[in-house]
């Protein structure tokens, strides 16, 4: 079948490799998503296992499309109701982009499941019901270049919720950025991990799930399997596989949050818990000019506010040049990764970037900044 992933801009070159490792074929990335060819037990593999992607969309149909009639008539035709919707089953109609009379997502939304409410009335004399918080199925309409893309998403909602962060800080990082951002640094639980300024300790927790091969889609409940060829063998199979922990090799280096704040410290104290992990990482509640780095060699990483969400503008070159400071004093030999949004800030690090990755977190165009520590 044909999948799109949908990623974080900049993550499109990891994603890829992630898919690929997962069994993927035909994987061709282009901005913010991936297309890819997978079979149902890959499917399913990528929902239990993926750490990057944020949505999968399974294509149904695509047609040409150049307006308000043209849609009503591709979704009527394209749409095999017997065996994807039957009156019985609730559904949900999500859209994104704009074709010609189709520039409100909101009406092209209501001209999809009109058209479906329609077909199934003159069929059967029954109409599904719309449930937009929990439906058997969910629909997804794609608009560009005059193109519909018709697809289902076996999930409600962003896969970059994992379940374990109900805590997060003023500015939270999402998984998805967080884990891709990691897996670029290489880290691989041969050296310390340090995030001086952790917020809700994201980037650690990502870290140590993925060293420890900890699956992130474990605790959700899909909708493929509401789909009319969800196979239970495969799903059993794949569920078993992704409960296997990697065994890793030899001890765990320290892996150290430093949070100046204490109501946020203790949240993410309350998020390393709740994803089972405070066996490997610890919160500090302390300024990271306090503190001392472990014995050996290590990455620092971190996601500094760059006031545009978070933190008076003003005051943020003397943050930048403190952790500059800190980390010519204390890490030498080190690496910092460093997450910025703001370019006029990353000069007061007092460091050159050995390299830059352009990434989005979020709207905010951002650089994911490696510095070797001298």
């Amino acid at each position: 079948m044909k999948l799109v992933a949908s990623i974080s801009q900049g993550l499109e070159k990891e994603g890829a490799q992630e898919l690929i490792e997962l069994g993927a074929h035909g994987v061709k990335a282009s901005r913010r998503c991936i297309r890819f060819e997978a079979d149902l037990a890959c499917v399913y593999r990528l929902h239990l296992r993926s750490r990057l992607a944020f949505r999968f969309l399974r294509e149904i149909a695509r047609f040409p499309c150049i307006g308000p009639l043209e849609l009503f008539g591709g979704i009527q035709s394209s749409i095999d109701l017997e065996n994807w919707l039957l009156p019985n089953k609730s559904f949900r109609v999500d859209v994104t982009g704009f074709g010609e009379g189709l520039s409100h997502t909101h009406y092209t939304a209501l001209q999809v499941k009109n058209a479906i409410i329609d077909l199934q009335r003159e069929r059967w004399g029954l109409r599904s019901s719309i449930d937009l918080k929990n439906p058997d199925i969910c629909f997804h309409l794609h608009l560009a270049n005059n193109e519909a893309v018709f697809s289902v998403d076996a999930s409600t909602s962003s896969l970059h919720r994992r379940g374990y962060r109900p805590a997060v800080g003023m500015a939270p990082i999402k998984e998805t950025l967080a884990s891709g951002l990691m897996r670029m640094t290489g880290w691989d639980g041969t050296n310390n991990l340090v995030d001086p300024l952790c917020g809700s300790g994201t980037f650690l927790i990502e870290a140590v799930n993925t060293l420890l091969g900890i699956a992130s889609g474990l605790d959700r409940q899909f909708l493929f399997e509401n789909w009319p060829d969800f196979d239970i063998s495969i799903w059993d199979r794949e569920l078993k596989m992704a409960k296997k922990r990697r065994t890793f090799n030899g001890k765990l280096p320290k892996i150290i949050g430093c949070e100046y704040d204490t109501f946020i410290a203790n949240s993410a104290i309350d998020n390393v818990r709740k994803a089972g992990l405070e066996n490997y990482i610890k919160i500090i509640n302390c300024p990271f000019q306090e503190y001392k780095l472990p014995t050996g060699l290590g990455l620092l990483i971190c996601n500094p506010p760059y006031g545009k969400r978070l933190g008076d503008e003003n005051q943020l070159p003397s943050l930048y040049k403190q952790l500059g400071e800190y980390c010519k004093k204390h890490a030498s030999g080190w690496e910092l990764w460093l997450l910025n949004g703001n370019p006029e800030l990353s000069k007061y690090i007092g460091m050159k970037a050995n390299r830059r990755f352009q990434v989005n977190n979020g709207s905010i165009d951002c650089r994911w900044l490696n510095y070797k520590i001298k």
